[in-house]
């Protein structure tokens, strides 16, 4: 098993360099607010609670997320390892996080650190726009369309995230280089923090990210 952990500021280009981790090693991609949803909607009462939490604006609780993870972790197979997208955000949920792939005979392997300027995270940002029905990612000043506008996957009509504009971008941005510091600090004490230099192409993130992996390998 090969576990990994993305920690990356807004536009950084966590999902893409995910999405290809995931088709090269066989991964599984275990985004927090998508398992959440999957969970809500799945009408069960456990599902139900959780769509009540979040139709009231609040978190779920680090308890409740972790056995959530347990139970998609254990339903697993034909994976060679997991990538862990939306958590852990602080050291308690990385020393949950820990203590629950210890019970299941795991660890984490890399803690993958993505690092941006941000200008060139803002350029990302604001032209990134994202298919409703693949969840595939674009941007509207680099990327080459089928089809102006639309997937080039399923065709369906692409959309901007609402809050992709510069002010609210700035203040993500910023919040994120404050509150990752406890767990980056973390992370590499432990000796599993790699920090990775984002570049303007995706491939050339990716080898970096590969270097490290085929290293350790």
């Amino acid at each position: 098993m090969m576990n990994i952990i993305f920690i990356a500021p807004p536009a950084a280009g966590k999902g893409t360099q995910s999405e290809i981790l995931k088709e090269k090693y066989n991964l599984e991609h275990i985004s927090t607010g998508d398992l959440l949803r999957e969970v809500a909607s799945s009408g069960s009462e456990l599902g139900n609670q959780i769509q009540d939490i979040m139709n009231k604006g609040e978190l779920v609780s680090d308890e409740l997320m972790v056995e959530l993870l347990k139970s998609k972790i254990e339903s697993l197979v034909d994976t060679k390892g997991i990538i862990f997208d939306g958590f852990p955000r602080t050291i308690k949920q990385a020393e949950m996080l820990d203590n629950l792939l210890k019970s299941l005979n795991q660890s984490i392997d890399y803690v993958l650190c993505l690092e941006i300027e941000k200008e060139m995270a803002m350029r990302r940002a604001l032209g990134r726009v994202t298919c409703p029905e693949c969840n595939s990612i674009y941007n509207l000043y680099t990327s080459t369309f089928k089809k102006d506008n639309h997937c080039n996957k399923c065709g369906s009509m692409l959309e901007k995230r609402q809050d992709d504009t510069e002010e609210k971008f700035i203040n993500r941005f910023d919040t994120y280089l404050e509150k990752t510091k406890p767990l980056i600090e973390y992370y590499n004490n432990k000796n599993l923090l790699y920090n990775i230099k984002c570049c303007e192409e995706k491939e050339d993130t990716f080898k970096q990210i590969e270097a490290i992996i085929n290293k350790g390998n």
